[in-house]
């Protein structure tokens, strides 16, 4: 309840509870406040429960009996495989549900169990739960959870979430310095936000094709996050001025952004490396256009 309430509060959602009720009291008194409150919308969250729990499913009859709610939706964790077929059938058989809503689709799974719920059970995957961040909820597409089955990826999802993470104005600006040949640990740094806003890097690779995504088999995900957080904090740690002019970087501030970023002088000398060699290659493009890059990095 606590995290509810806490999640509540992040989103701006009022949370109603009340200590020492019934589960079908507290329900009834939840929707009478929303009433009053003027809410259109009211979201029962049930404890999580087994078919096989007689008292328990017993409970869910009751509200739904009492309140008669517009849909009932039932969520379910795809990491359970075939098992989820036998909760959806046992939940099926007691409630009318209108729908499902699948979490852990970001594991190992690859949506057999949305296949085999939706086959046997009949019912409608309104959302796909992809991780444990309150934005990894999305609606259920079929084709490119097909295509995500396939190995042909999701790039459309991927670009949806790009064009909601990213800023056009600052992508704009940012592109027109690059043009120029400028490029900071200022311009790293906001590269590095809005690259985390996209998820997690395994979850990025999910959604290439497995032509693409194959080429870096070798990544290990877990490891590129840890980096990639690595230098956001490194770069951080740094004054404005240092961000601006890193040649000022001597032993003395290294130490201190390597201290205040928890991590050693080796890794940010390893991140000053990488962006000198990342602004040399803007700085190639910036003087002779594509022509500039490596044949490796073009793009046609």
């Amino acid at each position: 309840m606590e995290q509810l309430q806490a999640l509540g509060e992040e989103i701006g959602i009022p949370i109603y509870h009340q200590a020492g009720v019934s589960a079908i009291d507290l329900c009834a008194q939840a929707v009478e406040a929303a009433a009053r409150g003027g809410a259109s919308v009211v979201l029962l969250d049930t404890a999580g429960r087994s078919q096989l729990d007689d008292a328990m499913m017993d409970e869910l009859i009751a509200i739904q009996e009492r309140l008669r709610p517009a849909e009932i939706l039932l969520v379910a964790d795809a990491m359970t495989g075939q098992q989820s077929v036998n909760i959806a059938r046992g939940f099926q058989d007691k409630l009318p549900l209108g729908g499902l809503i699948l979490t852990k689709m970001d594991g190992d799974a690859r949506g057999g169990a949305a296949i085999s719920m939706r086959a046997v059970t009949g019912l409608p995957i309104k959302f796909l739960g992809t991780g444990e961040a309150r934005d990894a909820l999305e609606t259920f597409e079929p084709d490119r959870l097909a295509s995500r089955i396939l190995g042909m990826g999701d790039v459309l999802t991927l670009i949806e979430q790009a064009q909601s993470a990213f800023d056009r104005g600052e992508a704009k600006r940012q592109a027109e310095r690059l043009a120029s040949g400028e490029f900071t640990l200022d311009d790293l740094a906001d590269q590095l936000r809005q690259v985390r806003k996209l998820g997690p890097v395994g979850k990025i690779l999910e959604l290439l094709p497995a032509g693409i995504a194959g080429q870096a088999t070798g990544i290990d995900a877990g490891l590129a996050e840890r980096r990639l957080i690595q230098t956001q904090a490194i770069v951080q740690s740094m004054t404005p001025l240092e961000r601006r002019r890193p040649e000022i970087l001597n032993a003395s501030r290294k130490r201190r952004v390597a201290a205040g970023s928890g991590t050693s002088v080796q890794d940010v000398n390893q991140v000053l490396r990488q962006f000198r060699e990342m602004r040399r290659l803007f700085q190639q493009v910036g003087k002779r256009g594509l022509g500039g890059l490596p044949p490796g990095l073009r793009l046609g």
